[in-house]
Parts: structure tokens; C-alpha cells; sequence
């Protein structure tokens, strides 16, 4: 089995500041790249922004700033935002690079080569705002204005000559690969979606502008720039140095393990996306997860509406590490979710700072107290302390085979209960009762603390910055944290000095309604 790994983001369209959404999918890709890498795997982990087209070029004018000047200010707080949220992606990058230039160009000479392009005239409803173009069926008039059904985006009629894609002739090759590989779209209510779309019948695609000149001249036609979606695509095999398919990178990487990416980007990926590789006889990515959004209210967020959640303000009231936490138990992943400040503070207090940070203090308290701040050295573990121990081996499979279906809720879900037992263990157990049994109470206190290092290593791919913290009672740094290891129930070392470390999560003080 291969143990490379690639994962990527969306990548942002920096027509205005980071909001929610995009920090959602950037941690969200960031937990299982952490993950993965904690499983011995070779990550490499892509994020970045998408800035062409029309819309970058109208928000530049209206700022009255020149374009690749108003991309790189907001590109760069995409970039800020990366290490606001710690994440470990390899790479940013941007579609205004030389290097994803030159991928986009040859990626359209081996489509025009293979017979895949051809020169017509577009007609039909653009919306500028999502860079698409919808038929007559997903148009709806609201207020006498014509707006796409699934984003609301007002339309505007084209009719220009355009570079056209032959889709219409991979409609049934897709549907074939959607029925041989099950598993390339995800959640199974997208996969319904896409497949639903595909039977309806393709048309072919124009992938080339006349009306604005913000993108990527088409290779010998210097009146057209190419589809924002076929140039933002490409991003996934530029980063690793296409057309060079003999390079390093792209024969370990690709095809990508996941792409990750909002729902309402699921065509582009699903669709374009594979029936563009399959034309120019590129291996396709394994799988597509599009995910829900988070909710401002009942609605997507958006800035034309004005209800923007702003991550950086969240994280300077409540810190990354409750963020992360909140938004991957709280949002069961694939679904929408809202940001609910009651429930932020409740999973604080309740499981961070309770169920996680108490377990700690206490175990280390007791510790430090009866074990003379070492870790105890004779132990003989009984049936109730490997019941609980042998717990996470018994479960490791089952872990890996739930990550690798994108099965988020699982993982969260065992640790919380985890962590439960844990406190239920070290309360049922009553240590502080074993003081004439110094072989049970030593056994009891490092069974305690070996669950604290496993839930620990679980936790550093949610809470990273929190857990390397836990982990500082026993000299653990992050080079060390390796999954396979929660399957051994004597990691750690006897007779090392145990350290006291601050407390992990402050409690909220509720305000009374």
C-alpha cells in the first residue's frame, strides 16, 4: 500500500477578507493531513487562491488598484490565515504564478491536440459572481432579476465566441467511472447529485472569455483568456510540476487521495475536473469530498449579504485549538452546521477543559503526590485496567478504515467516549483509597497517564497546540507522536519524572440569560 498522501483545499477566491467557510475546509484538510502524518505517511498538503476572472477584475477596478497588486494584498491574508489556524500545508499556491501558467497552457495544447477544443459562439447565462454558467432550468427570476436556483447569484446573458470543451462525449465514460469507483464522491447525497446532473445530459463547456482580459491568454489566440474553472482546476497537478510527469513530485503524489471542497463547488470537481483529465489522459484524483458550509443564521455566508463570520475574531475571544475542536465535533461533517457561541462554550467547558484538561491536573496532582513526580515503576495490570488500555488497539483498525472513508464523526466520537471512560476509570478505581496497596495505586496512576498519552496522540490532529501541551508531563514532542504507538500499553517510560504543566483550557464563565 502506498504511504503517500495528498490532500488539498479548495483554493480562495481573494475577492474579499477570509470568512468562516474557508477556514472550515483549511482545518478540516489540515486534521487529516495531521492525521496521516502521525501514521507514517509522506503528506503533502495543498492550499492556496484562485484569482482570475471577471469578479477579481471588477473588485480591483472598484478599488481603483491594479489587479495583481489587489491579489497579492488579499492572497497574502489567505496566506496570514494559514498560520493563523497552524496549519502544516506544503505548499500555497497561486493562480497568477508562472509555474501554474505554464501548467494551465499545456494541460489546453493537450486538450487541442487530442481534438477536445473547438472554436464556436456562447450564448447563455453567466453568473460572474460564481464564475458559472447555468441553463434555462437553473435560472429563476426573484425580484425581476434573473438568479441562479442553488446560489442566488444574480445572471447575466453572454454572447461571445468562445472555445468550447467537448464534455457531451464523456458523459458516459463518467458515469461508468462514478459506477466502477464508488468511493470518488462523497457524502453518498453528493454522489446522487452529480450523477443525477451527468444522466440529465452534458453539454459542451466554453472555456474561453473575450469579454475581460483577467486570466490566462489561450495559447496562440490572444483575444481570449481561458476559463476561470479550467485554469483554477489545474492548480491540483501545477503544484507538482505538470506537464513534468516524470517529476519527483507528481509520480509520488498524483493522483490526489482527496479533494476537499465546499458542496456547491461540487460540480467543477466532479464533473469538469475528471472529464478534462480523462481527455488529456491524466490519472484522475481517488476522491472528491464536498462538504457542508457554515452557516451564518440559516444562510451561506456571503459577502454580498453581509453576515461574514471572521474566524480571527473567534480565535482572539475563545483561541485556535476551541475553534478547531468546536467545528470538527460540533459539525458533523458532510452536513451544514452553524457557529453557536452557547455550544462553542459549552464544548469548552465540557469537554476541554472538564473531560480533557481535569483528567490531567488530576492524574498529574495525585502523581506528583504519591509517586514522588515519577512515573510509576512496578505495575501489574489487571483486567479492568487492559479493558480500557486495550480499547484503542482493538479499535486502531476500525480508526484508520473510518478516516480513510472520511468518516469524521467516528473519530470524534470515540474520543469523547474515551475520555469519558477515563474519568469513569480513575473515579471507579479510587486510588487515593489504594495507599496500603502501593502496586495497585502505581498501576492505576500509570494506566491514567498512558490513556492521557493515547487520547493525547488522537487529539493532536484536532487540537494540535493543546495536546503538545498535555504532552509536556512526559517530555513527548511532536517528532514523537506516531498512532501505532497507542496500541502499546508500556510507552511509557518508568521512573521518568512527571511535569506539571499549566492548566490546558480556562473555563467560560456563562452569562445568566
Amino acid at each position: 500500500m502506498s504511504k503517500n498522501y495528498y490532500i488539498t483545499t479548495p483554493i480562495y477566491y481573494p475577492s474579499a477578507k477570509p470568512h468562516m467557510g474557508h477556514a472550515y475546509s483549511s482545518i478540516i484538510a489540515d486534521f487529516f493531513s495531521r492525521f496521516k502524518k502521525i501514521d507514517g505517511y509522506n503528506v503533502y498538503f495543498l492550499t492556496g487562491t484562485d484569482e482570475h476572472g471577471l469578479k477579481i477584475q471588477r473588485a480591483a477596478e472598484k478599488k481603483g488598484v491594479d489587479t495583481l497588486k489587489f491579489c497579492d494584498e488579499i492572497s497574502q491574508t489567505f496566506r496570514d490565515l494559514s498560520k493563523t489556524l497552524n496549519l502544516t500545508n506544503t505548499d500555497f499556491i497561486r493562480t497568477t504564478e508562472e509555474r501554474h501558467k505554464l501548467s494551465v497552457k499545456n494541460l489546453w495544447k493537450e486538450l487541442k491536440k487530442n481534438d477536445e477544443i473547438y472554436l464556436s459562439k456562447y450564448s447563455g447565462w453567466y453568473s460572474v459572481s460564481d464564475e458559472a454558467f447555468y441553463s434555462e432550468d437553473e435560472i429563476e427570476d426573484i425580484d425581476g432579476k434573473k438568479r441562479a436556483v442553488s446560489s442566488k447569484s444574480s445572471v447575466e446573458w453572454l454572447d461571445e465566441e468562445s472555445y468550447f470543451f467537448r464534455l457531451s462525449k464523456w458523459e458516459k465514460p463518467l458515469l461508468k467511472y462514478y459506477k466502477d469507483n464508488p468511493n470518488f464522491i462523497s457524502p453518498a447525497s453528493r454522489k446522487n447529485e452529480v450523477i443525477s446532473f451527468v444522466k440529465n445530459g452534458l453539454k459542451d463547456l466554453s472555456i474561453s472569455r473575450k469579454s475581460f482580459s483577467w486570466g490566462i491568454q489561450v495559447p496562440d489566440d490572444k483575444d481570449h483568456v481561458i476559463y476561470v474553472w479550467l485554469d483554477a482546476l489545474t492548480n491540483y497537478i501545477s503544484a507538482l510540476n505538470y506537464p513534468n510527469t516524470d517529476d519527483q513530485l507528481f509520480k509520488q503524489f498524483w493522483p490526489a487521495t482527496t479533494h476537499l471542497i465546499g458542496k456547491d463547488i461540487l460540480r467543477f470537481h466532479a464533473v469538469y475536473w475528471p472529464a478534462f483529465l480523462l481527455a488529456a489522459n491524466i490519472s484522475l484524483p481517488k476522491a472528491v469530498y464536498g462538504h457542508g458550509w457554515i452557516l451564518s443564521g440559516e444562510e451561506k455566508m456571503s459577502k454580498s449579504k453581509g453576515n461574514i463570520l471572521d474566524p480571527i475574531e473567534i480565535i482572539d475571544q475563545y483561541g485556535l485549538d476551541p475553534l478547531r475542536y468546536y467545528l470538527i465535533k460540533e459539525v458533523s461533517f458532510g452536513n451544514d452546521g452553524n457557529i453557536s457561541q452557547d455550544r462553542l462554550e459549552d464544548c469548552i467547558n465540557s469537554d476541554l477543559a472538564n473531560n480533557y484538561g481535569n483528567l490531567c491536573q488530576r492524574v498529574i496532582t495525585f502523581a506528583i503526590k504519591n509517586c514522588d513526580s515519577k512515573i510509576p515503576d512496578k505495575i501489574e495490570f489487571k483486567k479492568d485496567d487492559l479493558k480500557i488500555l486495550d480499547n484503542f488497539e482493538s479499535n486502531l483498525d476500525l480508526i484508520r478504515g473510518k478516516i480513510d472513508e472520511h468518516d469524521l464523526n467516528f473519530y470524534i466520537n470515540f474520543i469523547v467516549n474515551s475520555l469519558f471512560e477515563a474519568n469513569k476509570y480513575f473515579n471507579d478505581q479510587e486510588p487515593w483509597k489504594k495507599k496500603d496497596d502501593l502496586l495497585r495505586l502505581n498501576t492505576i496512576v500509570y494506566t491514567t497517564l498512558e490513556i492521557v498519552r493515547k487520547i493525547s496522540f488522537l487529539l493532536y490532529p484536532i487540537i494540535p497546540s493543546s495536546s503538545l501541551k498535555a504532552l509536556k508531563i512526559f517530555d513527548i514532542l511532536e517528532k514523537d507522536i506516531v498512532l501505532d504507538s497507542i496500541t502499546n500499553n508500556e510507552f511509557l517510560a518508568k521512573n521518568k519524572k512527571i511535569n506539571s504543566i499549566d492548566i490546558l483550557f480556562k473555563k467560560i464563565e456563562k452569562k445568566d440569560d
